[in-house]
């Protein structure tokens, strides 16, 4: 799915726990990380999670189906763009306009996952 397609599907729900639900059916449809990727293990993150490139395209692995489906959207936000139109994103604040609401660990995680978009 789009980053746009995954916003609009959350824009229409307003149950939290119906929320959460979507967030970890996006996990179930992530491609997997293809051979040879560079992989970089995301520090700060409760569960094992990897984010991977290769061909200048992102792959992301999570141990937790909560995780993957974060994993999934953060993605999907920068699908398709440069290097440097990741750096110039906000992705926090985006990431934040979705209405999502993790526990404090689960948010450190995603604050180190945008953290390895940044400073690509």
């Amino acid at each position: 799915m789009t980053y746009l397609e995954i916003k609009n599907a959350l824009s229409l729900v307003e149950s939290d726990a119906d929320k959460l639900e979507m967030v970890m059916d996006f996990g179930k449809n992530l491609e997997p990380v293809p051979d040879n990727a560079k992989c970089s293990e995301i520090l700060g993150c409760a569960s094992f999670v990897k984010i991977c490139e290769k061909d200048g395209r992102f792959y992301g692995f999570a141990d937790s189906v909560m995780v993957r489906g974060i994993v999934a959207i953060i993605l999907s936000m920068v699908d398709g763009k440069t290097v440097e139109e990741t750096k110039k994103m906000d992705l926090i604040g985006e990431f934040n306009s979705l209405n999502l609401h993790f526990g404090a660990a689960r948010l450190n995680g995603v604050q180190s996952m945008i953290n390895f978009f940044q400073n690509l």
